[in-house]
């Protein structure tokens, strides 16, 4: 990375224009086994939903081995190999409405490097802001992080929960529900759908399941619990990575206004951590 000059991408912006179009929100639903009827032009949907449109639409000229975008573009062209969506800081002013037109303002806020047991990582900040035309409906704050293919693969310390969870579900995970939520986000990584480059080049024991999609199901898990509150803010963060054989859980401590979430693999281990606030 010494002829990249990181800084020089902080505070670069992208305006980006999509129309909330009903398939994927139909699709998403189905996904998570909820009703699609209702799902038609005009119809509210979460603001989370917004991550179902504003797709980087690559070629496949300009996808890289490892099924993402290659490097370069909006976001700075880091060398490493390794590249996730670590966490998110969300506030929610107002549904999106199908049908209607959505405009993202981005900007790269922070980049840093660090140094940790993995080797030299960097962390990329990004600022959203969603719009649609009754005004601002979503902010976001993006960590991306990058990092080298380790030689084997080591999983992170175990993380048991602090306490036991006010609510408790499973979520049922193979392959065919992580395919479903890689073309609904229009997610080529191939650590989500291949299990041989997984397992071969990235050196992961299984299909890895997108962080997106346990932020989502913990989300959608909460909002079926809601009693009619509103969100207002949300955020989450990996801790260790989920794998397709996994017995995975979705849980919650519903304390008043502010709840904590969190998915769990087989073993009582948080592999990501979330908290929710209602108005």
């Amino acid at each position: 990375m010494a002829d990249i000059d990181l800084q020089d991408w902080v505070g670069r912006r992208e305006t980006l224009v999509d129309t909330a179009t009903v398939f994927p929100a139909r699709g998403l639903a189905a996904t998570f086994n909820q009703p699609v009827e209702g799902l038609v032009q005009g119809a509210p949907v979460p603001a989370l939903w917004s991550w179902l449109w504003f797709l980087p639409l690559a070629p496949m000229a300009e996808v890289g081995p490892d099924g993402h975008p290659k490097r370069g573009g909006f976001l700075p062209p880091i060398p490493l190999e390794r590249r996730m969506w670590a966490g998110s800081r969300i506030t929610i002013h107002d549904d999106l409405r199908l049908g209607e037109e959505l405009q993202r303002h981005s900007t790269i806020t922070a980049i840093t490097a660090k140094e940790g047991k993995a080797g030299s990582m960097v962390f990329v900040s990004v600022a959203h802001a969603v719009h649609t035309p009754r005004g601002l409906a979503m902010e976001e704050e993006q960590d991306i992080v990058y990092l080298a293919i380790p030689k084997t693969y080591a999983p992170p310390p175990p993380s048991p929960a602090p306490r036991a969870p006010d609510w408790s579900e499973p979520l049922a995970m193979d392959p065919v529900l992580l395919f479903r939520f890689s073309a609904l986000t229009f997610n080529s990584h191939r650590i989500h759908y291949d299990r041989t480059y997984a397992q071969t080049v990235e050196k992961y024991p299984g299909l890895v399941v997108h962080g997106p999609l346990q932020a989502m199901a913990l989300f959608e898990a909460a909002r079926a619990r809601a009693d009619g509150r509103t969100p207002a803010q949300f955020s989450f963060r990996g801790q260790r990575p989920l794998f397709d054989h996994d017995t995975i859980s979705l849980n919650g401590r519903t304390e008043g206004d502010n709840w904590a979430l969190y998915t769990a693999n087989g073993e009582g281990s948080v592999a990501m951590a979330a908290t929710l606030s209602w108005r």
